[in-house]
């Protein structure tokens, strides 16, 4: 049985945050006309509560230590570039998405494509969530809809001249934006793909464990290696999660692996803390088991990257 996870503290949190997948890659063939015209299935919300979960949605669109209403607007979001604040995303027609179609939630978390046209920035990690199938997508949307709605307006980013420019926007994504979805390498097992799928789409986890340029792009040739401190997520160091000697986490057996992200602890005994805590409380800890040997699996294939 699980261990809950012991909290040591809070950062800044830079979308640590949104799901993961109960039946790996097989999807739920529901077309969009059919589900813009009928209730959304108690299957459909069950699996979009996990995706939810797992991504940490609440985490970044809930401001937690002003105990504001769920998924109302968190909290600030402090980069090099500025403070940025995730917006109400709570079905209320005015400040929510309750007025968003199923297309319109894919093309955002897809493309980073606001309804009105307008870039997302990338403290929005559709970066990550392109590799998700329209499907879970979809299915996230049908949980958030039976969650309550608020009347609060989001609160409007804090940039600096040129960033606060969102039409930028186009141009950094011709740089640094690979768009998705996930394509399954025939090479490797399938679960070595339901892991990748996991780590990449769902739980983004290389959105932290990743060093970015300076303009905010994710350096892929140092994927999943961490970052020092000062770079990671409210100048926090992020750890190296490859196979990089005692940088990474070589000595990591999978069954270890396992239950760190299912209960917090580490194998010396100790807990994760700040952001990390977060990803695996009500996040990673409500995978089944399959899955999360999936994510050890795809981890522990990473070589060293230098």
């Amino acid at each position: 049985m699980r261990t809950k996870t012991r909290r040591r503290g809070w950062g800044a949190r830079l979308s640590a945050g949104c799901g993961a997948l109960v039946a790996a890659l097989s999807l739920v063939t529901v077309s969009a006309a059919a589900q813009q015209n009928a209730p959304a299935s108690s299957d459909l919300i069950e699996r979009g509560k996990l995706l939810f979960s797992v991504g940490g949605c609440a985490n970044c669109h809930t401001d937690t230590k002003a105990k504001g209403p769920l998924l109302a607007g968190g909290g600030p979001i402090k980069s090099p570039f500025g403070t940025f604040y995730a917006p109400n995303i709570t079905p209320h027609q005015t400040h929510g998405i309750g007025g968003w179609s199923d297309e319109a939630f894919v093309r955002a978390m897809r493309e980073g494509i606001a309804p009105d046209g307008s870039h997302y920035y990338p403290a929005f990690p559709y970066t990550s969530f392109t590799f998700m199938t329209d499907a879970d997508a979809r299915a996230i949307k049908a949980y958030i809809f039976t969650l309550p709605p608020v009347a609060q307006p989001s609160r409007p980013h804090d940039l600096s001249f040129p960033f606060n420019l969102r039409f930028g926007m186009f141009f950094w994504k011709l740089l640094f934006f690979e768009r998705g979805p996930y394509v399954v390498d025939p090479a490797q097992s399938a679960e070595w793909n339901r892991g990748a799928y996991l780590s990449r789409a769902v739980a983004h986890c290389g959105e932290c464990h990743a060093p970015r340029n300076m303009l905010g792009g994710i350096d892929r040739s140092q994927w999943l290696a961490g970052s020092a401190k000062g770079e990671g997520p409210d100048g926090l160091a992020v750890p190296n999660i490859r196979s990089d000697g005692q940088r990474g986490i070589s000595e990591w057996s999978k069954e270890e692996i396992v239950a760190y992200l299912g209960s917090g602890e580490t194998p010396d005994g100790d807990f994760a803390g700040s952001l990390m805590a977060e990803v695996i409380e009500s996040g990673t800890d409500q995978l089944p088991e399959a899955d999360l040997e999936a994510i050890a699996t795809y981890l522990k294939s990473l070589p060293p990257t230098r």
